[in-house]
């Protein structure tokens, strides 16, 4: 991309509705004017945007803090005065680095709604900017209410000493969010698409809108994060009355950090993350294909999922571990849970007991997926009560519509969780929004504040890769086993009662040769005088008694 550098020394000219890329150096400060502004224009909103290096506008060369804005996506709006047809914004950069930028001025007229108008908590009187806060969980946007638009040199309408249809109450607030291209951290995809969310008419065409807010509404919307996605946001004012709207100041995020050294944008996967889950997709593969015929491994992966899940929960609400010995804490407690599962069903045998754990898993998959759809952003969701209570009774409602059939029930299990685990692995090296289907519920049972969230995701070009893949290992396993296993017993029968029958019988008949084989705690002490004859010193050879005569 070819950055426009100044024609003027230190001024740079604008046209309204016009994009122009520049670059800002610290010591060099720049001045931006846009001139011919028509009469009927009212006021203009002039906004900057950088990737994650700050710039700051602000009226004057002078900053001061109700008259300037720093940050990524920053924006003034300036009120015009009778006759007046130009203005001038300063802009410049603390950064050591050149930063590259691209900026536009709008214009609106007297019967457009003022973004920001009514300001309160942020410093500048007029704020059209759109606040970002992020973390692990959840990314929260925060503006302020708008007010009505008035014609040059009028006083503004008063934002809260009435309530009535003719005043600012009237206004509603559509919630857009865009996605950008997957796996892209560029600078130059970010620039040309931010293009995209700056104007309402593009807005409404490119994004999707998330919610309408009222005035009554607090103007504060949150989404769930996205690590190294990038994301851009903006709200759009309308007035229903006068059938006009404005655009806010979009904003972007891709929820994490240029700048870190560790855990920055760039290496989004960490080593521990890849090793764990790559070694949980090898397992799930073989229960995959091979699940149902080697049962006992299979109650192993389930027992596995099922401790590990509520370990990790455990630990990170009550510990203040870090993230590598959490997964090293949960990998034990997860095998502990599965060597558990496996002894219960070799002792006592209760098959029911054992699909019973095996199906919840599979009912926890499809709950998850029923949130991961539309449904998740149901307003009646946001209440932790409503929402456990239906994701239990999907989870359990699928082990009870099989009980009929437990063979299909675990194959069905053994098809879609493996493969699913794959999935799972395939993230820690390309980002793909399927993983989200577990981590959302991870999320919700680990933060409180995440119920609040929209959890919507991108689904692009790497997402349909990741399903197909998905949908053909599922079927592959499932089709596979179910030919494997016709005309076989549905399960194998229970080990206790067949270790007891075969030890009976071995005491009772003398002419199996097992018979014959000493107690195991005779061969132990055999074993060990071996070992120990090992290490003993070799006597010397030769006669020690004195001849007879």
């Amino acid at each position: 991309m070819k950055y426009i550098q100044t024609v003027e020394a230190g001024l740079l000219e604008f046209s309204v509705g016009k994009f122009r890329y520049l670059e800002l150096k610290k010591p060099f400060p720049e001045e931006a004017i846009l001139r011919h502004i028509s009469s009927n224009v009212t006021f203009v909103i002039f906004q900057i945007h950088s990737q994650y290096q700050n710039t700051t506008i602000s009226f004057s060369e002078t900053l001061l803090p109700n008259a300037s804005e720093t940050g990524t996506d920053k924006g003034l709006v300036s009120i015009l005065r009778p006759e007046q047809s130009m203005c001038t914004w300063h802009l410049e950069t603390l950064d050591p680095e050149p930063v590259q930028n691209v900026a536009i001025p709008l214009s609106y007229s007297e019967s457009d709604p003022i973004p920001g108008g009514c300001n309160l908590e942020f410093d500048v009187d007029i704020d059209p900017n759109i606040y970002l806060e992020y973390n692990f969980f959840e990314t929260t946007i925060k503006f302020a209410p708008a007010n009505l638009g008035y014609a040059r040199g009028a006083d503004p309408p008063s934002c809260d000493v009435k309530m009535g249809p003719d005043s600012r109450w009237r206004l509603q607030y559509d919630v857009y969010q865009y996605f950008l291209p997957e796996n892209d951290l560029t600078e130059e995809v970010l620039l040309r698409h931010l293009q995209r969310m700056a104007e309402v008419p593009q807005v409404q065409a490119n994004a999707v809108k998330v919610v309408t807010l009222t005035a009554d509404d607090k103007t504060s919307v949150s989404f769930s994060s996205l690590r190294g996605q990038g994301v851009i946001y903006n709200v759009i004012v309308r007035d229903p009355f006068l059938n006009t709207s404005t655009a806010y100041v979009p904003t972007h995020t891709y929820a994490c950090s240029f700048e870190a050294e560790e855990g920055n944008c760039s290496s989004l996967g960490r080593v521990s993350t890849k090793v764990f889950f790559t070694l949980f997709a090898l397992l799930g593969l073989f229960i995959c294909f091979f699940g149902h015929r080697f049962w006992k491994t299979e109650l192993f992966f389930i027992g596995f999922i099922f401790m590990g899940f509520f370990f990790y929960i455990l630990i990170t609400r009550l510990t203040p571990m870090k993230y590598d010995v959490r997964l090293i804490v949960t990998a034990i407690a997860g095998s502990i849970g599965g060597i558990f599962l496996v002894a219960a069903w070799w002792r006592f045998g209760v098959l029911t007991l054992c699909m019973l754990c095996v199906g919840l898993v599979l009912g926890f998959l499809v709950a998850s997926v029923a949130f991961f759809t539309p449904l998740g952003n149901l307003k009646i969701f946001r209440v932790d009560a409503v929402f456990w209570v239906t994701f239990s009774c999907i989870a359990i409602f699928i082990p009870v519509v099989f009980m009929g059939c437990l063979r299909i029930l675990n194959i069905l299990s053994c098809g879609f969780i493996g493969s699913y685990s794959v999935v799972l692995a395939m993230d820690s090296y390309l980002y793909t929004s399927l993983s989200y289907i577990t981590l959302n519920i991870l999320r919700r049972a680990l933060h409180v504040d995440f119920r609040r969230a929209f959890v919507n995701v991108p689904f692009q070009t790497n997402d349909f890769i990741v399903l197909a893949v998905w949908g053909m290992l599922a079927v592959s396993g499932i089709t596979l086993q179910i030919r494997r296993e016709r005309g076989r017993p549905f399960f194998p029968p229970h080990p206790y009662k067949l270790w007891k029958r075969e030890r009976e019988r071995r005491v009772t008949n003398i002419l199996d040769p097992s018979y014959h084989i000493p107690p195991l705690r005779e061969r132990l002490f055999s074993r060990l005088a071996q070992i120990e004859g090992l290490f003993q010193k070799e006597q010397p050879a030769g006669e020690r008694t004195p001849l007879l005569l």
